[in-house]
């Protein structure tokens, strides 16, 4: 595998599927993840809060954290504001052809750290 995102890492083809199990399950592993499906589906009572937000900082590592605890904890947030119990997050991220496979593995793994501590 390349050291640097390839266009070919949006394709959906092994490149995406390689760079999902090599990079993003070792740290995020669920069992609603581990499926490897486009959508997760789960059991809710009750009512339910959803929030997601887009970040983009320069630079993307900061004194006191990155992107990727930046991401999860002003989700967090949101859902803690309105009196939301955070459950389960849900992660989008945008990637440049170019961007550092290293940095990337530093910032997903930055978002199991925030995760596990929300």
């Amino acid at each position: 595998m390349s050291d640097v995102i390839l266009l070919a890492h949006g394709s959906g083809g092994k490149l995406s599927h390689d760079l999902v199990k090599k990079t993003f399950l070792p740290s995020l592993a669920n069992t609603m993840l581990n499926k490897l499906d486009d959508s997760a589906i789960f059991e809710a009572s009750g009512r339910l809060a959803f929030t997601t937000d887009s970040y983009v900082v320069n630079p993307i590592f900061f004194p006191g954290g990155d992107i990727g605890r930046l991401a999860v904890c002003g989700t967090v947030n949101d859902l803690s504001m309105s009196g939301a119990k955070p459950l389960y997050l849900s992660l989008s991220i945008i990637l440049e052809e170019g961007f550092s496979l290293s940095e990337l593995d530093h910032i997903v793994k930055s978002v199991k750290a925030a995760a596990a501590e929300a």
